[in-house]
């Protein structure tokens, strides 16, 4: 009578979350964010290996990954887990060059890229009398292109590449007078800025599928960097290459404008629009 009064009293054997099937684990975490999977992998073995399975990071992959790793990372995208090509997309990685950059937003998933002033079509930049090359540390790509005074004011560009399908914008990052360092303080001159409230720059953008846009303003804040919003455009087929041609314009001569500070061209999803100072 002991022993049956013992077996009955003894305690259900503990479980814990090392006893959930690792499948399940996987399923669960396949619906978190990024940032969250990782938090969680560290609970145990168990979540640790799930954390790990293709099927888990493919679906946070743009749907043309595939020709992302092979274009940007010259790799067979087969002999790659999908976390390693997740973990690489989400660096910036270098492409056409070295003027150019790509990668996947870590916390939202998007498709962003970055164009160097170096691989604009910028009239005059040769020219040491119109625009002088400056290192920049606030550059990603740390270096950026002086405007001092010209009369013909032309930048363009192209991308062409396989985008997911989505909305995208194009903006142009500029920032009116130049930037330096005195007694360790960073500080702008302003003194060259003008021309610029004048007459308004316009911007353009056109893609290879034949949709259109334009837009101008007046450049504004002088010693702050602007992203200028250039226009949107639309992508509907994401196995397909589109080429985006874009520019920003003051071909007025009647004055002159100086005092610019071009860094890169920004292409991001529309919705990222707020989350430009971030990049």
């Amino acid at each position: 009578m002991g022993a049956g009064f013992s077996a009955a009293c003894a305690q259900p054997p503990s479980t814990g979350l090392s006893d959930v099937p690792e499948n399940c684990v996987a399923e669960v975490l396949m619906h978190l964010d990024p940032p969250q999977i990782c938090s969680l992998a560290r609970l145990s073995k168990t979540f640790h290996m799930a954390a790990s399975a293709d099927f888990v990071w493919e679906s946070k992959l743009p749907s043309n990954y595939r020709f992302f790793v092979k274009k940007v990372l010259a790799e067979d995208p087969e002999n790659l887990s999908k976390k390693e090509i997740y973990a690489r997309l989400c660096q910036a990685n270098s492409f056409d060059g070295g003027n150019k950059e790509v990668w996947l937003e870590k916390i939202y998933g998007g498709i962003c890229f970055a164009v160097s002033w170096k691989a604009l079509r910028i009239t005059g930049i040769d020219d040491r009398r119109y625009w002088k090359h400056l290192p920049a540390e606030e550059s990603r790509f740390h270096s950026m292109a002086y405007l001092q005074q010209i009369w013909w004011f032309e930048v363009d560009g192209e991308l062409e590449f396989e985008f997911p399908a989505g909305t995208y914008s194009i903006f142009f990052r500029i920032q009116l007078g130049k930037t330096s360092r005195r007694f360790g303080r960073k500080i702008c001159n302003v003194e060259q800025v003008h021309g610029w409230d004048i007459k308004p720059v316009r911007f353009q953008l056109s893609t290879s599928d034949g949709q259109h846009a334009l837009s101008q303003c007046y450049l504004y804040k002088p010693g702050s960097w602007v992203h200028y919003h250039a226009g949107d455009f639309m992508v509907e087929k994401p196995n397909t290459s589109m080429k985006v041609k874009f520019s920003m314009t003051q071909i007025d001569c009647t004055h002159t404008k100086g005092g610019l500070c071009l860094d890169s061209v920004f292409i991001c999803p529309a919705e990222y629009k707020d989350r430009l100072k971030n990049f």
